[in-house]
């Protein structure tokens, strides 16, 4: 059995950014108090939390402990409570959220209704449609549109599939071009996100079978998922080495493997290990 490792995955360097300024501010500082998991992988919060980081109750702001702001961002309703209660802030917002709030707001500064495409529930898209002022939507499909839009910017989530953000484009100008008359079109999605999807969908056409290692909350890891199956590749999507099936493995002979941008290292290599573990001791079921 051969084991094949996507050429672009795992960690993105906006998540590892984060991530080492969260240690080292927690070794400096002591605890830190997190506003929401910094990654959507339930492996990489276990071993924060290890190094002194805890979770935020709720929307509550920490008293006499520093605030760190995740790599999907925050609104400014956030920065604004911590200064009045004098909460010290550790922003570890990716740079490439951060231009996204920033063309949210010059955007809505220049009188355009604000369109993300995008998951409405995702922290990331919460927090730059908090930069919005209220004039902003976040949509995954043009029928969510309000009615007469007249000057629209659209931008997309970071971690957003490209082609369905082009085709989301396309059929706003097909379908709403006699009521919008300006239309701005910012590319906000991220390269790291993209390269991982493209890589992805390259290995599902090379392997029999392909392994997707990373948080079930994870936006851009169920995207790799989807990436997998639309290639018609037989896709299994977990989190840890012990969530492996050896009758997943039955009869093949290429195995793929690819992970989140919020994936550690180490996390893949388990998985790696595991599935060599299995076919050295016979654990998978012959054909």
């Amino acid at each position: 059995m051969e084991i094949i490792l996507a050429r672009d995955m795992g960690f993105c360097w906006g998540v590892r950014r984060a991530i080492e300024i969260m240690e080292r501010a927690a070794q400096e500082k002591g605890e830190i108090i997190s506003l929401g998991p910094i990654a959507h992988n339930p492996l990489v919060m276990a071993k924060l939390e290890e190094r002194g980081v805890r979770l935020a109750n709720g929307g509550e702001m920490p008293q006499g402990r520093p605030l760190a702001i995740t790599a999907h961002g925050a609104g400014p309703e956030v920065y604004q409570r911590a200064r009045e209660q004098g909460v010290e802030i550790i922003d570890t917002t990716c740079p490439i959220v951060t231009r996204s709030q920033r063309w949210a707001k010059r955007m809505v500064d220049q009188g355009f209704t604000v369109v993300i495409f995008g998951d409405a529930n995702h922290r990331e898209v919460r927090g730059v449609l908090a930069w919005t002022q209220g004039k902003g939507i976040a949509v995954t499909d043009i029928s969510e549109l309000p009615p007469h839009l007249s000057r629209v910017a659209v931008i997309s989530q970071t971690t957003q599939n490209p082609d369905k953000f082009a085709d989301f484009v396309s059929r706003l100008l097909k379908e709403r071009v006699d009521e919008i008359h300006e239309l701005r079109l910012v590319n906000t999605l991220c390269n790291v996100t993209s390269s991982q999807q493209e890589a992805a969908r390259e290995l599902a056409r090379e392997v029999d079978v392909v392994i997707v290692v990373g948080g079930r909350s994870s936006a851009n890891t169920r995207h790799l998922v989807e990436v997998c199956q639309e290639e018609g590749a037989e896709t299994y999507h977990i989190e840890r080495a012990e969530e492996l099936e050896p009758g997943w493995l039955q009869g093949r002979q290429r195995v793929g493997i690819t992970a989140g941008a919020s994936t550690p290292d180490w996390a893949v290599e388990e998985v790696v290990a595991r599935i060599r573990e299995m076919a050295a001791s016979g654990l998978i079921p012959q054909d």
